[in-house]
Formats: structure tokens, sequence, C-alpha cells
């Protein structure tokens, strides 16, 4: 027999609708400008009860939008270092990914670059202390040794390519520059790889 009955969203649904919509206003608003109320009315939920049945306060949430983000990088980069052989083509797929979750995920984005993480996630590890982050510093290693790279701190490297990757994408999420992240990518990218490059190389 068919039952014209509505069935209540999910346990799992619910869960990633509380993520959803604190990753929007977190990132639209700030995290200490966001209340579970807020994030409960974002969720479409009757009460912030239903968000403590998942999560023990804002705090947690933030933790769990984190580690769900960082994993995810963490496997993309995995999936680049694969598909790619040289040190250039996999910080090019890094770089790839970045400008592309700018325009599709800017949220997520945000997240990573605009937030002040340490100020509300105090415990967590930094970006930089991050799987997903150590790994591409690897990549920058092995550029080095491989001639690809100049030979200087891997750190540095890591700083001077990323600092003007991270700006630029910053620009962008702010507003400052006003076309999609896809417009610049070709020229931050060719700034960014003659940095580090050992010799000149447009890639």
């Amino acid at each position: 027999m068919e039952q014209d009955k509505e069935t209540p969203q999910s346990t799992p649904d619910v869960h990633d609708e509380i993520l959803l919509a604190a990753l929007k206003l977190f990132a639209e608003q700030g995290f200490f400008n966001t209340s579970l109320t807020d994030i409960a009315k974002a969720a479409d939920l009757p009460s912030t009860a239903s968000i403590y049945q998942h999560f023990t306060n804002k705090q947690a949430i933030a933790v769990k939008l984190y580690d769900s983000i960082l994993d995810t990088l963490n496997v993309s980069i995995d999936d680049i270092r694969r598909r790619s052989p040289s040190a250039s083509e996999q910080l090019r797929g890094v770089v790839d990914l970045l400008f592309k979750l700018t325009d599709d995920a800017p949220n997520i984005m945000r997240f990573l670059l605009i937030l002040k993480l340490d100020e509300f996630l105090p415990d967590q590890k930094a970006l930089t202390e991050s799987p997903a982050f150590i790994k591409i510093l690897k990549i920058i290693q092995s550029g080095i040794r491989a001639g690809e790279i100049r030979s200087i701190d891997p750190q540095l490297a890591n700083t001077y390519f990323f600092g003007i990757i991270n700006n630029t994408l910053r620009m962008v999420l702010n507003g400052v520059l006003d076309k999609k992240a896809d417009s610049y990518q070709s020229q931050t990218w060719l700034m960014a790889w003659n940095v580090i490059a050992k010799k000149s190389s447009s890639f």
C-alpha cells in the first residue's frame, strides 16, 4: 500500500544540512557573528535542539567542517600526484584545483583563506601542518631534487609560490578583483611558477 505522507529528513541529511548552512554563514559573516540559532534557521530546522542532536556546540561544527575540507583536499592532492609525473605538473594541478574551488565553492575557500582559523580552532593543526599541505611541500622538495625548482629552502619556495596564488584568490574572494578566478589563473600561475622555477619557464 502506497503512503502519501512525506518522510522526515533523515539523520545524515540533517547533519549535512547543518554543515552546509554553517559553512555559508561562517564564510559570509564570520564564526563569532554566527549563532546556533542562525544555523538552525539557515538549515530549515525547527530549533537549535536539532543541532544538539548532531553537534555539542558551534565549535564542534567548525571542527567537522575544517577536517572534512582538509580530508577532501588531501584526497584530491593524492589524485593529482598520481596523475602527474613532474613537480611542475603537480603544482599546476594544485593551482587548477584551488582556482576551480574559488569559482565553484567560494565558501570553502573563504573558510580556508579569509577566516582567522586559529582564533576559533586553536586546538586544530594549522593548515601548513595538515597532510594535504605537507604533501604539497613534498612536491616542492621533489622539484628541487629534480632540478625543476631552485635550490632554496622548500618552506621558502612554498611561501613564495603560494603567497602569490593565495593573495590572488583572496582578492577574488574579497571582490578586489571583479572577475572570476579563472580569468586570472594563467597569469597568476606564470608569476608564481617563475618565482621558484630553476629557469624561467612558462610551463
